[in-house]
């Protein structure tokens, strides 16, 4: 497990608007993975084998982000598939999470070259919706260094619904700066005894587990819920 997308500025944007109300109680949250690769690559996450396809590289973020702003769900049901002609590893999932008062919709394609909304997230408050994806990865790709006065910056802000009795308020909402430097930096201070680990290993494999209880759901076409 790879916990960087925790420090995703997206991410740290929901989870801000969570915890401090403005959403009120959370009851929808929807979260996407899409990319527009039609065609199959020759590399091994797109081969068959241990480890391929996207349930195991992109939907492990998506749980990770879900589980540490609600916790374990109740139960999950997964749907996996290889869409693309020729694929031999997963290329489409779709995950629901049952929590008593919520649902989580974990989403991840290849197919998809018209944008999907980052994230969709409904509460007894308001709303918040969000497209376009962390910029830190790709920076990082692109043989970028720290430290940078506007590293982690977003250039693509949320909306924001909110409700205040018979007015309904839209606003365009500052996107916060991601922050991949931290993780590692607790990281460097747990290792020398300076702090905790930001990621124990409890939570890692939590992870883990609901994964492959994820594929296990589409195996069987079923509803699991967890012990």
């Amino acid at each position: 497990m790879f916990h960087n997308r925790r420090w995703d500025s997206d991410f740290l944007t929901v989870k801000a608007l969570i915890a401090d109300g403005s959403l009120g109680e959370v009851a929808f949250f929807e979260s996407h993975f899409d990319r527009f690769r039609p065609q199959v690559r020759n590399r091994w996450r797109e081969q068959a084998g241990p480890g391929s396809g996207i349930w195991y590289d992109l939907a492990p973020h998506l749980l990770d982000q879900a589980v540490n702003l609600f916790g374990l769900p109740v139960s999950l049901n997964v749907d996996l598939a290889q869409l693309r002609p020729g694929a031999q590893a997963t290329d489409y999932f779709h995950a629901v999470l049952s929590y008593p008062q919520r649902r989580v919709v974990l989403h991840g394609t290849m197919m998809a070259a018209a944008e999907s909304a980052r994230y969709i997230v409904h509460g007894s408050r308001g709303s918040y919706v969000k497209f376009g994806l962390d910029p830190q990865e790709d920076r990082l790709k692109n043989g970028e260094r720290l430290p940078q006065e506007d590293w982690g910056y977003d250039m693509r802000d949320g909306v924001l619904t909110r409700v205040e009795g018979e007015e309904r308020v839209e606003e365009t909402w500052l996107t916060l700066p991601g922050n991949y430097p931290a993780y590692y930096a607790g990281i460097r201070d747990a290792l020398n005894g300076d702090g905790e680990n930001p990621v124990p290993a409890s939570q890692a494999i939590q992870i883990m587990e609901l994964i492959e209880l994820g594929i296990e759901s589409a195996k069987h076409r079923a509803t699991l819920c967890l012990a």
